[in-house]
């Protein structure tokens, strides 16, 4: 089933219809098309694209640019400030692209100056009840957020991810393309491309097995997936995990086979860069902008 709305593209897009109850900036951009309903607010800055629609009580501020076609449930609010105690109120930005959805409740805030100060938001993406985006993330396209799932400050999402409800994601994680998050996870350290993560006992989360139901829904062949299986089988298997063989041992001999899977070269690129160069198994950790950060303590984001 498509929960992403289907418009007839030769349809001639009509002038905005906004409610007499909304509050709506005179300077904000708003395209044909666009519906905004009883009492939501838009701020000065704010660039709606044609054919978005809020329902009531959707609040839209900030330095916030929406593309076409992106629906806002009722309770929405995005583009307010960050929850992070080094934002000073300087112009940071938050970029969404076209045709997602954002259900009730989900909040996404604008970058900071310390981070690079934009929030992004591919194409195509559900954001669920409660979902919170903090600032400076990326989320690249065809994404679902199931309900209460919260990311913290940095954290990127490659493309095709899939999260279970409930799941918390520590800043300056990563997650792979096309992984699959399982419901209330706690995610501390980079997620690799194409697999499967869940909770385990206590604080941990493991990898439990390759993809294969989203891959073969995405258009994966059986080639395809059968090489992403054994990679798995070598690199995350309770066997591989008790050789006591460093992981990146393992990975730099797949690196050194020919020919290689296009997929399993990405997956093992990845894992270079979470355990090599990154710290605590966190890529973007290492590429922070904050030089005092070692002399923090951990968890200094409010997100």
């Amino acid at each position: 089933m498509n929960i992403f709305r289907t418009k007839n593209v030769k349809q001639t897009l009509k002038k905005p219809v906004i409610h007499s109850s909304a509050v709506v900036h005179a300077d904000a951009r708003i395209e044909q098309g666009v519906e905004i309903g009883p009492f939501c607010v838009v701020g000065k800055n704010v660039s709606l694209g044609q054919g978005c629609k809020l329902h009531h009580n959707v609040t839209i501020e900030g330095y916030t640019t929406v593309g076409a076609d992106c629906t806002f449930f009722p309770g929405a609010v995005i583009g307010m400030a960050p929850q992070d105690l080094k934002y000073r109120g300087e112009v940071t930005y938050l970029e969404i692209g076209s045709n997602n959805i954002f259900r009730e409740y989900v909040t996404a805030h604008v970058g900071t100056a310390n981070g690079g100060s934009y929030t992004r938001i591919g194409s195509n993406n559900l954001f669920c009840a409660n979902v919170h985006i903090a600032h400076d993330c990326s989320i690249e396209d065809n994404c679902v957020l199931a309900n209460s799932v919260q990311l913290a400050g940095h954290v990127r999402v490659e493309s095709n991810v899939n999260f279970g409800g409930a799941t918390g994601i520590h800043h300056f994680v990563t997650i792979g393309k096309h992984a699959f998050v399982g419901g209330m996870s706690r995610i501390t350290m980079d997620v690799p491309p194409f697999m499967i993560v869940v909770a385990a006992r206590g604080p941990r989360s493991e990898i439990r097995m390759i993809n294969g139901v989203g891959l073969k829904r995405q258009g994966f062949t059986e080639e395809q997936i059968l090489a992403l299986k054994k990679a798995f089988l070598r690199l995350f298997s309770r066997k591989a995990r008790s050789s006591g063989i460093p992981i990146l041992t393992t990975v730099r001999e797949i690196k050194a086979e020919s020919p290689l899977d296009e997929n399993v070269d990405y997956l093992c690129k990845f894992l270079i860069n979470a355990y090599e160069h990154g710290r605590h198994g966190r890529y973007l950790e290492a590429l922070r902008n904050d030089s005092k950060w070692q002399a923090r303590p951990t968890g200094t984001d409010d997100e």
